[in-house]
């Protein structure tokens, strides 16, 4: 069994499926197209089924922060689910980006605002990191590239804010590690899956910090097939 991907999780989430199997017959999942948009599609196509039983979440009830140098991340109370992200990237491509993008995560904005945010990278670091073994696979068909000066993809960009929005859609899939769906408002600054997951293990360790709730949710689903 192999190790689902941040981009599968992110879809999970946030089209709020939490009653799933998934199996994977290689080490690590495909990368697709680099979002989750290709995952969002597969599951509407298969379809959904509502359940009776009463959805449980993790709701934050004082902020719990971790730090790894310049980077941060943070989980506050919050009655529903936010997710702000703040980049800095030293590169001309970003110049006229938003540095902060937040949203309030629903099925249908994450649908329509998230799940179509690609991953991105630097051209000068595609070598370094093959000859590490790693982003064998990466393409402009599944990548956003960089060279010194703009973005190299033909099409260019999905959205305006493009980086920031897939800084969200990773934290997304990184927060699903808690095992429950999240009433909170996720604050990142400069943060990736290592800093996220510190965060995920900061509030497990801290009892006081979160309670489990219970709502009777009629329209719970669960992925009925892939």
């Amino acid at each position: 069994m192999g190790r689902p991907s941040p981009r599968l999780k992110s879809a999970l989430v946030g089209l709020q499926v939490d009653n799933v199997y998934v199996d994977i017959d290689q080490p690590e999942m495909a990368i697709m197209d680099g979002s989750s948009a290709p995952f969002v599609f597969l599951m509407e196509s298969a379809g959904f089924v509502a359940q009776s039983a009463l959805k449980q979440y993790i709701r934050v009830k004082k902020a719990v922060t971790v730090e790894q140098g310049d980077k941060s991340a943070s989980l506050l109370p919050y009655d529903g689910f936010k997710v702000t992200f703040h980049i800095d990237f030293q590169h001309p491509a970003f110049k006229d980006q938003p540095s902060s993008t937040s949203v309030e995560v629903t099925p249908e904005m994450f649908i329509t605002d998230i799940s179509r945010a690609r991953t991105f990278g630097f051209a000068k670091d595609a070598e370094k990191l093959r000859a590490m073994n790693l982003a064998l696979g990466a393409s402009l068909d599944n990548t956003v590239v960089l060279d010194d000066t703009k973005v190299l993809n033909p099409d260019g960009l999905r959205y305006r804010d493009e980086f920031a929005k897939h800084k969200i859609l990773d934290a997304i899939g990184d927060l699903a590690l808690l095992g429950k769906p999240l009433l909170a408002h996720f604050v990142g600054v400069k943060s990736g899956h290592a800093v996220n997951s510190l965060l995920v293990n900061a509030l497990l360790a801290d009892p006081d910090a979160y309670e489990i709730v219970t709502e009777d949710m009629s329209v719970q689903a669960e992925l009925l097939t892939v």
